[in-house]
């Protein structure tokens, strides 16, 4: 056997390293995985280029959950390194009017979507650096232009893995477009008085507790600590659904099994639980753009 030179694995190791890294595709959709759409999108993404790294983020968007999916992004995207390319399909107007777009962020992350609102929180917390709109004329799956239901497959899945893989560039993807996105109204929240008011933008599903978007930074105005009580107040569409003292506590077996309690989630958000229960289910509270909260910091007797 021939000897390889020291030279020669420095060679090969320098050009290995000079060869383009493949980049990531996270899927997200409200398809489930009960049927072979996703396994389909993963196909298409494979055929692209085999050495893309797929992911999930989850495929479990209720169905046409616009809202959900936009959270969805927002709670995960900046734990994926820049360059990570996002393909999320919640799309009930497929083949309609609606823009199918490219988003990129300030911060180097790509979404490609349906421009109905997915893109909503994404916009607001990582910026819009760009947004273009995709040319189905060169990104589209071949022979796929009689088909009007599955742009998922045919459209998204493609021109993202396309990007991913560096078959095209960004400018490739299509015209750019002004730097805004659909979005969809909701309660930011803020100081009004003594008290914050907020949005009920998720559920912790498995466990029933119900997440606001009031953060640690907003809350801390309250000066609450620890087992100070809070009046919490939640409406939907402004009617009143709950009204309640809440203990504030930092975590869940502060208070005894079965007792209500408010606590920051691991996304440092405000957030209330049932100790070994489920406050969504326990009070008929759901979350969307329609259910807001007003929490005030409930003075001593």
């Amino acid at each position: 056997m021939k000897k390889i030179s020291v030279l020669s694995v420095f060679l090969i190791a320098l050009l290995t390293a000079c060869q383009p890294r493949k980049g990531a595709v996270v899927f997200q959709t409200d398809f489930g995985l009960k049927d072979g759409a996703v396994s389909a999108m993963k196909g298409v993404a494979a055929g692209v280029d085999p050495a893309l790294k797929l992911y999930d983020l989850t495929h479990e968007i209720p169905a046409y959950n616009i809202w959900e999916g936009a959270y969805r992004l927002e709670q995960t995207a900046p734990y994926w390194p820049a360059g990570t390319v996002f393909v999320s399909v919640i799309d009930p107007g497929v083949g309609t009017s609606r823009k199918s777009v490219v988003l990129k962020t300030k911060t180097g992350h790509y979404f490609v979507t349906p421009d109905n609102g997915t893109l909503t929180l994404i916009a607001q917390s990582l910026g819009i650096e760009s947004v273009r709109e995709i040319d189905e004329e060169l990104n589209r799956r071949k022979n796929s232009q009689a088909s009007y239901t599955f742009h998922g497959r045919d459209v998204y899945a493609y021109t993202g893995a396309r990007l991913a893989a560096g078959v095209i560039s960004f400018e490739q993807v299509g015209k750019e477009l002004p730097a805004s996105v659909v979005t969809i109204p909701y309660q930011k929240p803020v100081l009004q008085g003594d008290s914050i008011l907020g949005n009920i933008p998720i559920l912790d599903i498995q466990y029933g507790n119900v997440w606001t978007n009031i953060n640690d930074s907003i809350f801390k105005v309250l000066h609450v600590e620890p087992k100070d009580k809070l009046e919490v107040k939640i409406n939907k569409n402004g009617i009143p659904v709950f009204d309640q003292d809440i203990e504030f506590v930092n975590t869940f077996g502060d208070v005894p099994e079965g007792k209500t309690l408010a606590y920051m989630n691991s996304l440092m958000n405000f957030s209330l639980a049932i100790n070994r229960g489920n406050m969504a289910d326990s009070f008929h509270i759901n979350s969307g753009a329609e259910w807001n909260i007003v929490v005030k910091r409930k003075k001593p007797n």
